[in-house]
């Protein structure tokens, strides 16, 4: 499936149906009287977060999307039948736009969660309702009113507990399947990863957690360089961050690449740096890397960060890390409820 972050949408709301004049017509009843109905209210045009959608894509065909008109009242003071509701399912974690002014309307985080997002138009009033002491036969009703229609910006920033971030070629992707049940493309070459990945990793005495696998980020990613500006947003909404380090091939000094990647955060948002984090070194089943590793150890408890030693091919130290990443979750989740 072709993940999609981003779309922009036209939605319009249902018309209200219009008011009737009418006057009762009956055998041996003279004047009747007025006795028009009210139009129908239109149809609402309802956003609605789904958790078992992770795209958008959906919306990325229909750019203008319609709810039902309220039909016209009738004679007898039959009020008009409301146009019935649009709902548009989209990923939890959608952020809604105004794309005309730029104002975020609302902020779909829970599945379930709905927003009104463009009201149906009131249906106008029957001669009925315009009766008074000094009119008792009025021929006049009212117009429905116009549904709102409005631009959209819709913007999908992932809801996962664990963001695995790294330079390319890392090891992201195969660290994402060793600690979890997802299968994403890996090769041996820069930008592997075109979209972001998601897998929910599990242990026995711990709750699941979801990880996704964050692409694109290198030097320069939070000014557009790479496909940065384009997936560090999915950074924001997760509660532990990993940074999976590679030396292999005479690469910078891994405390260098650490400081590298915790800038582009902070010239993102400044709150990502300040998230908990975990450090990892990759590769150390090769023998320079396995070298070094006790050096880089040292240098990581310099700046106050353990260093995880882990291989993604052949799985060594990953049931430790498991085991850090759930202790971790553990503790920002407790912090979460002292918070609140």
């Amino acid at each position: 499936m072709k993940f999609v972050d981003e779309v922009r949408i036209r939605v319009k709301a249902g018309d209200g149906g219009n008011g009737c004049v009418s006057f009762r017509r009956e055998r041996f009843i003279p004047k009747g009287g007025p006795n028009g109905g009210d139009g129908g209210k239109g149809g609402d045009v309802i956003l609605q977060a789904d958790s078992q959608l992770s795209t958008l894509l959906d919306l990325t065909y229909p750019k203008k999307l319609h709810a039902n008109k309220g039909t016209h009242g009738k004679g007898k003071d039959q009020t008009g039948r409301k146009g019935a509701d649009l709902f548009i399912r989209v990923p939890a974690g959608t952020l809604v736009r105004d794309e005309d002014t730029g104002e975020l309307l609302q902020d779909l985080l829970f599945d379930g969660q709905r927003f009104v997002v463009a009201e149906g138009g009131r249906g106008g009033r029957g001669n009925a309702r315009f009766v008074t002491s000094t009119n008792r036969a009025p021929r006049r009703a009212e117009k429905g009113e116009e549904g709102l229609e409005r631009h959209l910006k819709l913007e999908l920033k992932l809801l996962a507990d664990v963001g695995i971030i790294g330079f390319p070629n890392a090891g992201k992707s195969t660290l994402l399947s060793k600690i979890s049940s997802a299968r994403p493309k890996i090769a041996d070459y820069p930008f592997t990863t075109l979209i972001p990945n998601l897998g929910v990793g599990e242990r026995d005495d711990a709750p699941p957690f979801v990880v996704a696998d964050i692409p694109g980020i290198i030097k320069g990613a939070s000014q557009g360089a790479g496909l940065g500006l384009t997936f560090l947003r999915h950074t924001e909404r997760t509660r532990l961050l990993i940074h999976v380090l590679d030396i292999s091939g005479g690469l910078t000094h891994p405390v260098e690449a650490f400081h590298a990647l915790n800038h582009e955060l902070k010239a993102y948002h400044p709150s990502l740096q300040k998230k908990a984090q975990i450090v990892v070194l990759n590769k150390i089943d090769l023998p320079d890397v396995r070298e070094k590793a006790m050096d880089y150890l040292r240098d990581f408890d310099k700046i106050g960060y353990k260093l995880y030693l882990i291989s993604g091919k052949t799985g060594e130290g990953v049931e430790a890390l498991i085991e850090a990443i759930s202790q971790a979750l553990r503790s920002v989740r407790e912090e979460t409820k002292e918070v609140s």
